[in-house]
């Protein structure tokens, strides 16, 4: 039987209103989605009360603020704190994006945080990337070629190089595959925005010898058609990239060499 409600074990309840700090000045409202596995409860919203004078500027900085100064149990991914490793991503004020680059400042009201959508959930705002990075892994993301390799380095002209551009900037932080419904809906069979971004890459490299491999492996209803265009993926990118675009060049070269 079909069910069009969520299970009554995985609906969101309220959570814990946390005290505001003593003597803070400028307070700002956090409700941050908490899940524990081990505790067999549904999961809940909890609400804080952020010392903004004595916090940094970014919903991360906020994040580490609250883990160090009132609740040591909230569980989220950090690393570089740059915008570069992605380890923080997450759902902020209703969109995917960094902790680490999202300025408070440009969040009005209360900050909602929610873990990436359509993902199992580890714990807290801890997404299980398991999936995702086994569909990265499966489109042999490095310079394959036939060629006797170079004594220095493959060369690339300047031209070619710039080809590369809007697309080795991808750093897998998985926003926009978790914003694309055709992702939520098919995950198990289409690759999503990310992981095609990436295939992209290594098919438009001058100096990968493994084009043609690449595109078949790539040749089928759900792992590239899936993709309908809503461009989801675009506006949810932290980095600014174009993964519709080069879903879309995909599937011009699949059309040009049937020409």
């Amino acid at each position: 039987m079909v069910e069009f409600t969520l299970p009554k074990n995985s609906r969101v309840t309220q959570g814990r209103r946390w005290p505001a700090p003593l003597q803070a000045q400028d307070l700002r409202e956090y409700r941050i989605y908490r899940w524990n596995p081990d505790d067999g409860q549904n999961p809940r919203v909890d609400t804080y009360q952020v010392d903004v004078d004595d916090c940094g500027p970014m919903v991360l900085d906020a994040l580490i603020w609250i883990k160090n100064k009132i609740d040591p149990t909230l569980t989220f991914r950090r690393s570089c704190r740059e915008g570069v490793c992605g380890s923080c991503a997450m759902n902020i004020d209703g969109t995917n994006t960094l902790a680490c680059t999202k300025d408070t400042k440009d969040i009005k009201g209360a900050v909602t945080i929610y873990p990436l959508p359509h993902l199992p959930v580890v714990k807290d705002l801890v997404p299980d990337l398991t999936e995702f990075y086994a569909q990265q892994a499966s489109i042999k993301p490095w310079l394959q070629t036939e060629s006797v390799t170079p004594e220095k380095e493959w060369k690339q002209s300047h031209g070619d190089r710039l080809k590369l551009d809007g697309l080795y900037e991808c750093i897998l932080c998985a926003c926009c595959s978790t914003s694309c419904p055709s992702y939520w809906w098919s995950s198990d069979r289409y690759l999503g925005p990310a992981v095609l971004l990436q295939a992209y890459r290594w098919i438009v490299d001058s100096r990968d010898e493994a084009t043609g491999e690449r595109l078949d492996d790539l040749e089928d209803p759900f792992r590239l058609y899936r993709c309908h265009t809503i461009m989801n993926c675009t506006k949810a990118c932290p980095k600014g990239l174009n993964p519709a675009l080069a879903i879309a060049e995909i599937k011009k070269l699949m059309v040009e060499r049937k020409a």
